[in-house]
């Protein structure tokens, strides 16, 4: 599956207090998840095997975004893979492993956009948006107006990946 989206990333200091505000707003409750992403190095994008607890699907993702703070954005390929541990092991041989994310996610839909909570092992806590695009400005702007609602500062904006700052 092949897909186009904008999305933010911020750092947030209370995952609970946005929590709340997903209940005021009434946004749809999807899950919690715990998902470890394996980022291998990559000439161009980046790349990972995406493993949920409690799925069998495995995911590996390939996406391309621009490295910006604020909305983004972001063209991503997603492919359901069988042989999680052969894919990974093969990888590791070509590609080295760059770095594990370990997180807790909590998935929510507001106003048509995927809103995600996250706590990173030895990161922290964070909240993404993910928007598919129809119209990239409007798209923008929607995503703006949820950080306002949502009270996520500027200064707040995170530019590139968790495996980025794991990296660092």
């Amino acid at each position: 599956m092949k897909k186009e989206i904008v999305e933010l990333k911020a750092r947030t200091k209370s995952l609970e207090t946005i929590r709340k505000k997903m209940l005021d707003f009434k946004a749809t409750y999807v899950g919690r998840f715990r998902q470890v992403d394996t980022y291998f190095n990559s000439a161009e994008g980046r790349l990972k095997i995406r493993e949920v607890d409690g799925q069998e699907k495995t995911t590996l993702i390939y996406y391309r975004r621009e490295d910006i703070a604020g909305p983004k954005r972001s063209e991503i390929i997603v492919i359901n893979i069988q042989e999680t541990e052969l894919f990974k092991g093969l990888f590791e041989i070509i590609l080295r492993r760059k770095v594990t994310v370990d997180k807790e996610r909590e998935i929510y839909i507001l106003e048509g956009t995927q809103i995600h909570l996250d706590n990173v092992q030895n990161l922290g806590t964070f909240i993404e948006f993910e928007r598919k695009i129809t119209d990239i400005s409007k798209d923008r702007e929607v995503l703006e107006e949820l950080m306002k609602k949502l009270l996520i500062e500027e200064e707040d904006l995170i530019q590139g990946s968790y495996s980025d700052l794991l990296s660092s």
